[in-house]
């Protein structure tokens, strides 16, 4: 996610770093690669203008100027900058009506907005326990009515039945009818979108409006047309009296620079981001998170929400009592940490929540998704005795495993140095003083990873 932004800034907070002190000079210097690396990034000019002028105004202060860490300086006034630009703060969903809380979804063709509203449902459903409805009035879009039955059938969320003889406003009136007497918290409606802006799609969309009175009416805009992007928010922002933006695709090669340039342009604040086409890859949108991932910086808090979230608790306690004994650590308990890094999005997730040097380190030792599915398949290709006692697995029994699996030899011995290495690691933690031993054995790189 907005990698080429985030080397770029990373690259101008090293140059500060190599400076005694920070001074007009050098802040000049800085702020010229700031706004270049920004513009790249497909970031609205006028975005960038008042963002140099802000951290320019910021770091030129006495608090900054002369400051004996020019480096770290210099980026808590970029992110500080940075978050007010992006919104301070999260701005959740107001669902505070009589039920059902309406949500009506608003977008162009091709941005997501049907998969959105998968991801969205199932969202307020396992995070705040809402029963949704869904319902699309597309009836325009060949199968567009089917994608969301398929859809809402996958993630088990209720679909109301519509087809294309209807007309959008009498599907919309029907479906809140049926929420209604069916007890639904929320209500989400899918609506046409069009290649490009046209009166048609306006006139249909504000007369959906005027009858659901959503409470919630979310415009969807993929991050990969850039500034485009931003020009189209704030088109709908004109015609429909938008309560918030969700951007998708912020996981693809896009420049990003929609997710500095909407909220400042549009004067509406980004709710969610799409970070993955899996189902749970929908996330709230925090602007001080998103600066700190921008910087390098990771987001931690994140992933700890995530780690809540799609962690099994009972498997967790399993795991720390073994980890207290330092023993009892199995081949089972090395697959289960695989089962849980894939409930939180899988590697390229974590990687992407992680500061830039842990992240880099996991790059450097080519631990990806690929690779640790290959690790889990070679588990699975053992008996229930082979994972519970991996000194039994010897030469012949390598190679059956390896055939098993698909793989060489050199793979399962592989996976034995991993796990044999984190079995030590769990065995100095449970000693007195293990943590830190822990950390100077890691050096740098992922436990039971190489």
């Amino acid at each position: 996610m907005l990698d080429n932004l985030t080397q770029r800034l990373s690259g101008v907070i090293k140059n500060l770093r190599g400076q005694a002190r920070l001074t007009e000079n050098n802040i000049q210097d800085a702020l010229r690669e700031v706004r270049m690396a920004l513009l790249e990034a497909d970031v609205a000019l006028p975005v960038v203008k008042e963002l140099a002028a802000s951290v320019k105004q910021a770091a030129l202060g006495q608090e900054v100027i002369g400051n004996l860490n020019p480096g770290q300086a210099f980026i808590g006034v970029v992110h500080k900058e940075l978050t007010r630009l992006m919104g301070e703060h999260n701005d959740a969903l107001n669902l505070t009506t009589t039920p059902p809380a309406v949500i009506l979804m608003a977008g162009l063709q091709g941005a997501g907005k049907t998969t959105t509203c998968g991801k969205l449902a199932k969202l307020l459903r396992e995070q705040n326990k809402k029963k949704v409805l869904l319902v699309s009035c597309d009836i325009y879009r060949p199968a567009a009515i089917e994608q969301l039955r398929t859809l809402a059938k996958q993630l088990d969320i209720d679909f109301f039945t519509s087809d294309i003889s209807q007309k959008p406003q009498d599907i919309a009136l029907t479906a809140l009818d049926f929420a209604r007497k069916h007890h639904h918290d929320v209500l989400i409606v899918d609506t046409a979108g069009r290649l490009a802006i046209d009166e048609a799609m306006m006139a249909e969309i504000k007369q959906l409006h005027a009858s659901l009175k959503p409470i919630e009416t979310l415009f969807v805009v993929d991050a990969m047309t850039g500034q485009d992007a931003v020009n189209t928010a704030k088109a709908f922002g004109e015609a429909l009296p938008l309560t918030g933006i969700i951007l998708t695709k912020l996981d693809g090669d896009s420049r990003g620079g929609a997710a500095l340039s909407v909220r400042q342009i549009t004067g509406k604040p980004i709710k969610f981001i799409g970070v993955s086409e899996k189902p749970n890859g929908l996330e709230a949108f925090h602007p001080e998170r998103m600066a700190s991932r921008i910087l390098g910086m990771g987001d931690v808090l994140s992933l700890l929400e995530e780690a809540q979230r799609g962690v099994d608790q009972g498997e967790a306690e399993k795991l720390a009592k073994k980890m207290q004994t330092g023993k009892g650590f199995d081949l089972n308990d090395f697959k289960m940490q695989f089962v849980q890094m894939r409930k939180m999005g899988g590697m390229s997730a974590l990687m992407d929540k992680l500061p830039a040097q842990l992240s880099q380190a996991a790059a450097d030792s080519k631990v990806d998704d690929k690779s640790i599915n290959r690790l889990e398949g070679i588990i699975n290709s053992m008996t229930p005795l082979e994972r519970s006692k991996p000194e039994l697995i010897k030469a012949s029994r390598k190679r059956r495993i390896a055939e098993g699996a698909g793989v060489k030899v050199m793979h399962v011995n592989q996976l034995l140095n991993q796990f044999e290495q984190t079995q030590k690691m769990m065995k100095m933690f449970s000693k007195g003083g293990g943590m830190a031993k822990m950390m100077r054995s890691m050096a740098g790189k992922l436990p039971g990873m190489r």
